[in-house]
C-alpha cells in the first residue's frame, strides 16, 4: 500500500482526514530538495556547506532532536523566540483551549477580552506606559512606533545606531545599521540618521537640530552583543527630554527574562517612552508583538472615532496569539525562569571570562543574563597569526565558523555567529537551560577553543576547506556579475 503525498492531501475531497503529523514524517526526507525547488535555495545550500542538514525532526525544551534520535542542546532557540523552550505543554494546553473554545476571534468590530487581558499583565511591568499596541512580529512593532513617533511629535527624523537590528521592512530597514542588509532596497525612508552606539554627544549634536522624532536603540545590540556604558541609557533618556525627542527601546530580544531581568532597561532604570516587545512573548507558536507607550502617544494617533482605526493589522489581536502571549508571562512566572536567567547567565560569563586568560584569540566576553557573546580576535602568537589573517582574507568572519561547526558537529551543540562578518559567537538559549546543560557549554567550547588553538590541527582542516568554499563561491559570484544583462 503506497504512502499519502501531498497531492493527496491537496486535490479536492478526500476519504482521509489530514494528519499533519504523518505528512511531516511523510515529506522529511524531500525537505531540502523541495525547499531548494520552491523557496529559499541559498539558505539549502548553505545548511549543506556547513553540515547543518541532519533534518530535525522533534524540539522539546532547550533540545532539539535529529532524524537519527541524537539530542542538541539549542543555543540559537529560533533567534530567541522559544524563551520558555520548544512545545512547553502550558503553551500548548492554553493553545488548544482557545480551539476548543469556538470564541468569536478577530470580528474587527468588537474587542477582545484576552487582549485586554495581556495588555494587563504587561503594562505591569512598566508602570510608567499606560497603553499598549499589538501587531504580529517585531518588524512591525518597529514600524507602529516609527508612525506613533511622527504622528506624536510632528516631526520628520529618526535617529538609530550603527550594528542595530530593528527588522527587515522598510521602516525598519532604514533603521538598519549593516549594510549587507540594505544593499539592493534603496531608496530607503528619508530622514533616518545613523550615529555610532554608546556616544551621548554624537546624539546629542543631531538630537539638537529640533528634527528628530525617535531615538530608537536596543538596550543590549542583538548584532554583537554590545553592552551600553552604564551612563548611556540614561544620559540618552535625559537628551531625549531636553530636545523633545521620543526615546524608544527596542526590546525585541532582550525582553521578557533574556537578560536576568524582565526588560533589559531595567538593569539601568529608564523610563522610555515605548517599549518594543515580540520573539519569547510568542512561546516560539503563534506570532505576536506589542508596543507599550505612554498615553498622550496614543491619544495624538486614535484622537478621533474616525481614527479609531487609523492604524492597525488584521491579526494582531487573534485569540491564539493573546493566549501565547499570556501563557508565556504565566510559564516566566511560575517556573522563576527570569531568575534563572540571571543566575545561569551569571555562571557562564564567569566560565568564559576563565576561557578568555587561557586562550589568546578570545578578545572579549559580553552580555547579561542569557545573551551573551564570546569575540574573538587577532593573536599574539605568529603561528596563529599567520592562520587567521589567511582565513580573514578570504572572508571575514570566517574564523568563527571554526568554533562552531565543530561544537555542531563533535557536541550538539547549535550556535551561530552574531551577525555577518561578525567574529563574536552568540549564545541565546532557552530560559529553561540547567546546570546540567552549562556544564555541556562550558566543556564544549572549552575542547573546540583550545583546538582552534592548535596550528596545524583538525579545526584548520576545516578552515582550508571553508576558505576553498567561500573563494569558489565569491569567485562564481563575480562570474555571474559579469554576464551580459538582458536589455528586457
Amino acid at each position: 500500500m503506497r504512502n499519502a503525498t501531498t497531492d493527496d492531501f491537496l486535490s479536492g475531497p478526500t476519504k482521509q482526514s489530514l494528519d499533519i503529523a504523518s505528512l511531516y514524517a511523510e515529506q522529511e526526507a524531500e525537505r531540502y530538495t523541495v525547499y531548494s525547488r520552491h523557496l529559499n535555495e541559498a539558505m539549502v545550500r548553505v545548511l549543506r556547506t556547513i553540515g547543518y542538514d541532519v533534518g530535525f525532526r522533534s524540539g522539546n525544551g532547550q533540545y532539539l532532536f535529529d532524524r537519527a534520535g541524537g539530542r542538541y542542546l539549542d543555543l540559537l532557540s529560533g533567534w530567541g523566540v522559544f524563551g520558555i523552550g520548544r512545545n512547553h505543554p502550558k503553551l500548548r494546553e492554553a493553545l488548544t483551549s482557545v480551539l476548543a473554545g469556538n470564541f468569536p476571534n478577530l470580528v474587527q468590530m468588537d474587542v477582545s477580552p484576552l487582549a485586554g487581558f495581556l495588555a494587563q499583565r504587561l503594562l505591569r511591568h512598566t508602570p510608567f506606559l499606560e497603553k499598549v499596541f499589538f501587531a504580529n512580529s517585531g518588524t512591525e512593532a518597529v514600524e507602529a512606533s516609527l508612525k506613533f513617533s511622527r504622528r506624536a511629535t510632528g516631526r520628520p527624523g529618526f535617529v538609530y545606531c550603527s550594528h542595530a537590528f530593528h527588522g527587515l521592512s522598510y521602516g525598519a530597514l532604514s533603521l538598519n545599521g549593516d549594510m549587507i542588509f540594505r544593499e539592493g532596497f534603496g531608496p530607503l525612508v528619508p530622514n533616518c540618521f545613523e550615529i555610532p552606539f554608546n556616544d551621548l554627544a554624537a546624539l546629542e549634536k543631531v538630537l539638537a537640530t529640533h528634527q528628530m522624532a525617535a531615538f530608537i536603540v536596543e538596550p543590549i545590540q542583538g548584532k554583537g552583543v554590545n553592552v551600553p556604558d552604564d551612563g548611556y541609557l540614561v544620559g540618552a533618556q535625559e537628551l531625549c527630554r531636553k530636545y523633545g525627542t521620543l526615546f524608544i527601546a527596542d526590546e525585541i530580544q532582550t525582553g521578557l527574562g533574556r537578560t536576568g531581568r524582565f526588560l533589559a532597561i531595567d538593569h539601568w532604570r529608564v523610563e522610555p517612552d515605548m517599549v518594543l516587545i515580540s520573539k519569547m512573548l510568542s512561546g516560539g507558536h503563534v506570532p505576536v508583538a506589542a508596543v507599550l507607550a505612554r498615553k498622550w502617544i496614543f491619544d495624538k494617533v486614535f484622537d478621533r472615532m474616525d481614527r479609531a482605526v487609523i492604524h492597525g493589522s488584521t491579526f494582531a489581536m487573534n485569540d491564539l496569539a493573546m493566549a501565547a502571549g499570556i501563557a508565556t508571562l504565566d510559564v516566566l512566572e511560575s517556573e522563576r525562569l527570569v531568575e534563572n536567567a540571571a543566575r545561569l547567565g551569571a555562571r557562564l560569563l564567569s566560565a568564559f571570562e576563565a576561557m578568555a586568560s587561557r586562550y589568546e584569540m578570545i578578545k572579549a566576553i559580553r552580555g547579561k543574563g542569557l545573551m551573551i557573546g564570546i569575540e574573538f580576535g587577532r593573536p599574539r602568537s605568529l603561528k596563529l597569526q599567520a592562520a587567521w589573517h589567511f582565513l580573514e582574507a578570504v572572508s571575514a568572519g570566517l574564523f568563527c565558523q571554526l568554533i562552531t561547526i565543530p561544537l555542531f558537529k563533535d557536541h550538539k551543540i547549535v550556535v551561530q555567529v552574531a551577525g555577518h562578518s561578525s567574529h563574536t559567537v552568540k549564545l541565546l538559549p532557552a530560559l529553561v537551560i540547567s546546570e546540567d546543560d552549562c556544564d555541556w557549554i562550558e566543556s564544549s567550547f572549552n575542547e573546540v577553543i583550545a583546538a582552534s588553538h592548535r596550528v596545524p590541527g583538525a579545526v584548520w582542516s576545516l578552515g582550508r576547506t571553508l576558505a576553498d568554499q567561500a573563494w569558489k563561491a565569491r569567485v562564481g559570484a563575480q562570474s555571474d556579475h559579469d554576464l551580459p544583462q538582458s536589455s528586457s
